[in-house]
């Protein structure tokens, strides 16, 4: 994350992200395929299976494939390089990606219980859940909040505002924070 300073003079905390040159590697329309969506490809790696490097044959060998639902696939062809350019100051935008992974963690981090009072006679039981319900079902009930692995899911931030747009460093800044721990693959969708 950084900052920038608006025309006003006010100080905007942002988070720059690199925004790879992206290709188009598929078209897929409603009459051929049943829906309309556009499949880019980013970020190169050396060798790839045979089923990949047939789909991607006179293309690089692209790391990352993702789709994404268009209303228009007529307006773009196989090959088609989409760049930062398409984004505008002042755009809202949506980020998708993998929050970070927290591992198993207890109730008071997990779900922010408050944990037990340190005195009147709960010596080892500062940060335990506490009672998980009544004993007449004699189970446990689905959805009930308990420690577990925490972290690493699918987040989406929405209406996050463009500040800027870096064309020549392939760079953009988004007011506020995105999900994903530094150097992973995030989406970005206009809305």
């Amino acid at each position: 994350m950084g900052q920038v300073w608006d025309e006003v003079g006010e100080r905007v905390p942002v988070t720059w992200i690199k925004v790879a040159p992206c290709q188009v590697t598929q078209v897929k329309i409603a009459e051929r395929d049943g829906y309309n969506a556009v499949q880019i490809g980013c970020d190169t790696k050396r060798k790839l299976n045979k089923p990949l490097s047939g789909h991607l044959k006179e293309l690089p060998n692209f790391r990352y494939l993702r789709e994404f639902r268009i209303d228009d696939p007529e307006n773009y062809k196989r090959g088609q390089e989409i760049r930062v350019s398409i984004f505008q100051p002042g755009e809202k935008v949506y980020i998708s990606g993998n929050s970070k992974g927290r591992g198993f963690q207890g109730v008071v981090k997990r779900h922010g219980f408050h944990g037990s009072p340190k005195t009147h006679g709960h010596k080892d039981q500062l940060r335990m859940p506490g009672s998980i319900g009544a004993t007449d079902p004699a189970r446990v009930f689905p959805g009930t909040r308990m420690a577990g692995h925490m972290g690493n899911e699918r987040v989406t931030v929405k209406n996050l505002e463009v500040v800027q747009v870096d064309e020549a460093g392939n760079r953009i800044a988004l007011k506020g924070a995105v999900p994903g721990a530094r150097h992973s693959l995030i989406e970005i969708v206009g809305e």
